[in-house]
């Protein structure tokens, strides 16, 4: 398989998975979450993702997750599901679930906690990518497993040469190393990464590039159109497009992916709460944003940024149809 295998592009949420008060998992809010995306008019999800808190999740819920949002995209857009896990064998387990609850593809990153070498990290991918016949996505995400693949020299081209990696989602900090990810394999696979700002504009124009797989998806009503607009060819629209999203983003999410508020789910979950969005609540070992100061912050900036006035006049638009 290669990135003509499948049609993955443009903006996707890494979307948060929704717990209630009490800590169960809330298959209503889920329901809706994925509801409210399809209005929007994203291009994929990333289900059970570092978003999707799977680390807080059981098997069994991890499983549930998967189930919900392949019933409710109902084809709409591709729903891919996260399998990280420590081990190949969870995360094959993992996989033949979500082959088998109908997802359109998988994600993982190398295993949390075990910092593998290049070697080892080649040999996880072919195990578990192996596992199915669904299409695969590497996800280098250093922040939170501790190895960086695109600092190895030659590592995403080994990872693009297995059979079913079909894309890289890379989560790098250091922009140029993404970049060079792209000059390296977007001829071979789909790469997602940091693209919605002027320079991931000449990027995805001049080099490579397919889309951004986005933490909790508050910016779709700026994303979705830059993609659109770069997929006409539009580029003084996705300009303008790019500028709204990064009043956003740049006042929210450090470079480093952290939250500048807090925690970035935390984070996010209540950025969502601010907009009547259903992202629920977090789970230990993560806390809520719950200091008045902050909240007001980030109240500010949502504000400031136009994104609540897009949503409002998006959901208007949506009324009125």
């Amino acid at each position: 398989m290669d990135r003509d295998d499948v049609t993955w592009h443009g903006y996707w949420p890494a979307a948060p998975t929704p717990f209630a008060a009490d800590g169960r998992l809330d298959e209503d809010a889920w329901r809706a979450l994925l509801r409210l995306y399809a209005d929007q008019g994203v291009h994929g999800v990333l289900v059970n993702g570092s978003t999707g808190e799977w680390f807080s999740q059981t098997p069994e819920e991890r499983r549930r997750v998967v189930e919900i949002a392949v019933d409710e995209v109902a084809g709409r857009f591709p729903v891919v599901a996260g399998i990280t896990a420590y081990t190949p064998d969870e995360a094959i387990g993992l996989a033949r679930h979500a082959a088998g609850a109908g997802a359109d593809g998988l994600l993982a990153t190398p295993p949390p906690y075990v910092h593998p070498g290049p070697d080892e990290i080649v040999e996880y991918y072919a195990r578990i990518s192996s596992a199915t016949d669904l299409p695969f996505m590497v996800y280098n995400w250093p922040r939170g497993v501790a190895v960086d693949i695109s600092a190895h020299a030659g590592l995403a081209e080994r990872l693009a040469a297995l059979d079913r990696v079909v894309a890289i989602k890379d989560s790098t900090g250091d922009w140029l190393r993404m970049l060079g990810t792209v000059e390296a394999v977007s001829d071979r696979v789909r790469v997602f990464g940091s693209f919605l700002h002027r320079r991931g504009l000449a990027v995805l124009l001049e080099i490579g590039g397919d889309g951004n797989i986005d933490g909790g998806g508050v910016g779709a009503p700026f994303a979705v159109p830059y993609y659109e607009a770069v997929a006409a060819g539009d580029r003084e629209s996705a300009r303008q497009w790019a500028d709204r999203y990064t009043a956003l983003s740049s006042r929210l999410i450090n470079p480093d992916y952290s939250g500048v508020f807090g925690s970035p789910i935390s984070q996010l979950k209540a950025v969502m709460r601010l907009l009547g969005q259903p992202g629920g609540h977090v789970r230990p070992p993560l806390l809520p944003i719950e200091d008045e100061e902050r909240l007001h912050a980030l109240d500010t900036i949502l504000t400031e940024s136009g994104i609540r006035k897009a949503l409002e006049e998006q959901a208007g638009g949506k009324a009125s149809a």
